[in-house]
């Protein structure tokens, strides 16, 4: 086996990580650089693109730093990033304005017109897909309307981690994973113009980036990207792949009879199939090769949750949400051991359903603490989750779940999801699943390793949770109020949206807050 190291650098919603591995999977230095997102008006979350890439050159640089390495060490790098959104280029490679985030929901009403001139429908049977409000195709539409000089100027069409791999090689490209957030005809598995057409964006046909696989070199690290990250000029840098199936990769799921659960910013929920299976509940996309699809499931309602939360009752300098929790383990173990019927709808930035929905708790009574409300929050957390899974698990056969993100390396919380799926789950001694997924795409380029395949028997299980009865069966009443809450509130969630009438102006603002995330 090859003497040295991979490199994956993960850009996710809230922080981008560096992270170095050796060859069998041990992780050897980490950077984490934070990312500020801007929310000029409600229903919009974007990201100076620049600051994003300087965020990355300063997470590489720390972890090599961490690591006690220098740039020569590395053997190759591999990029994932947050899915979907919008990172635009001119025509002279440089930004378009800021990048539009996977936690945009301004393009909700491109979405709401599709559906009622019938376009959602076909679009699933044509890109495998019901486009969602932050789908690049969303925003292209969205932005033909409302910024139509904006559009007229694209000349690249990129996504996080391909804007990243961008700034580190200089060549614009995609992989066989990412093309397919709306741009591919989910049969063939290639751009379809025709597709573009029907969703009234057909111009755009141009500016898609050329199409690699994920374990291919798109390019090698630039001078101007060793200068600023320490990296040696000349690296090989694998194309890459979305973070979803980065995750699916690092846990070494990359067979049709496993589930793969990543509880981030989003709730994503995956399976891999031999034969495309669109529906309205999951997207049906690419998967690491022809042939082969992913069918995700999914909602940006996970752990951000758990951020917002920390947010709002821990404090600066606690150490982070992870700290703050930890802290937090008196208090829950109260509540745990307590009744309660608190139910919380973990809807901050998006749902599964078109209406919509906010966050909602349900049943507060004087008597509650912070440890109801906390428990309350991961129970909603796993309840979405569960509705995704439910809904997989009705056309596919799921033989293995695996589970990684968010806070699921806790016992309590990975129990949690045992208990409220009635499924025997498992964790991975690599906790950066995504980064180790795009490390193996980097080693598999670099010739470290023959395949995916391969590496992916590298990724151990650490832990095995078996549900437990009388958990189970609390777990499933909680779900059942969860469920009926959902529906009840389902009529009254556009009278609560009351800042969606002034969310579609083309225009913006300078004010900006940081919003809570984490890596998808």
């Amino acid at each position: 086996m090859s003497h040295g190291y991979l490199l994956g650098l993960d850009g996710g919603s809230s922080s981008t990580k560096a992270v170095i591995f050796a060859i069998d999977g041990g992780v050897v230095g980490i950077g984490r650089e934070d990312s500020r997102l801007e929310h000029p008006r409600a229903h919009w979350v974007e990201r100076d693109m620049n600051a994003a890439w300087s965020s990355a050159a300063r997470a590489i640089r720390s972890a090599l730093t961490n690591a006690g390495l220098k740039g020569g060490d590395i053997l190759a790098v591999g990029v994932t990033g947050h899915g979907d959104g919008l990172y635009p280029l001119d025509r002279e490679g440089e930004p378009l304005g800021h990048a539009i985030t996977s936690l945009d929901s301004r393009a909700a009403g491109v979405v709401e017109g599709w559906c009622r001139e019938g376009v959602r429908d076909e679009a699933l049977t044509r890109i495998g897909q019901m486009p969602f409000a932050f789908s690049p195709v969303s925003l292209l539409a969205w932005m033909q309307q409302h910024q139509p000089e904006r559009y007229a100027a694209l000349g690249s069409v990129l996504t996080c981690k391909d804007w990243l791999r961008f700034k580190l090689t200089g060549e614009v490209a995609t992989d066989f994973t990412e093309a397919s957030t709306g741009y591919t005809d989910v049969n063939t598995q290639r751009y379809s113009r025709e597709a573009l057409m029907m969703l009234g964006i057909g111009s755009i046909f141009e500016t898609l980036p050329d199409v690699r696989m994920s374990d291919e070199i798109a390019g090698r690290v630039c001078e101007a990207a060793a200068r600023a990250t320490g990296l040696t000029a000349g690296t090989p840098v694998a194309t890459g792949l979305h973070d979803v199936t980065a995750s699916a990769v690092g846990l070494g799921n990359i067979e049709t009879n496993t589930l793969t659960i990543a509880a981030g910013t989003f709730s994503i929920n995956e399976v891999f199939s031999d034969a495309p299976q669109p529906d309205p509940r999951w997207a049906t996309r690419n998967g690491l090769r022809a042939g082969q699809w992913l069918n995700m499931a999914i909602s940006p309602a996970s752990s951000s949750n758990l951020e917002w939360f920390h947010r709002q009752w821990g404090q600066a300098d606690d150490g982070g949400t992870g700290a703050f929790l930890d802290d937090m383990e008196a208090a829950l173990d109260a509540a745990f051991r307590s009744s309660s019927r608190l139910v919380y709808h973990p809807f901050l930035y998006g749902s599964p359903y078109d209406e919509p929905a906010s966050a909602c708790l349900f049943g507060l009574q004087g008597w509650h603490d912070r440890g109801h409300v906390l428990r309350a929050i991961l129970e909603g957390v796993v309840f979405n989750h569960r509705v995704h899974v439910d809904a997989l698990a009705s056309t596919f056969n799921i033989e293995r779940v695996r589970i990684t993100g968010g806070g699921s390396h806790s016992p309590r919380l990975a129990q949690l999801f045992a208990d409220s799926l009635g499924r025997s789950l498992e964790t991975s001694r690599i906790h950066e699943a995504a980064a180790w997924g795009a490390a193996i795409c980097a080693g598999v380029s670099a010739e470290v390793f023959p395949s995916i395949e391969s590496a992916a028997q590298l990724c151990e299980i650490d832990h095995h949770y078996v549900p437990n009865a009388q958990r189970q069966a609390e777990c499933q009443q909680g779900f059942e109020r969860y469920q009926r809450l959902v529906e009840g509130m389902r009529s009254l969630w556009a009278m609560l949206d009351a800042e969606a009438t002034s969310s579609n102006s083309s225009t913006t603002s300078t004010e900006s807050m940081p919003l809570p995330g984490a890596a998808r």
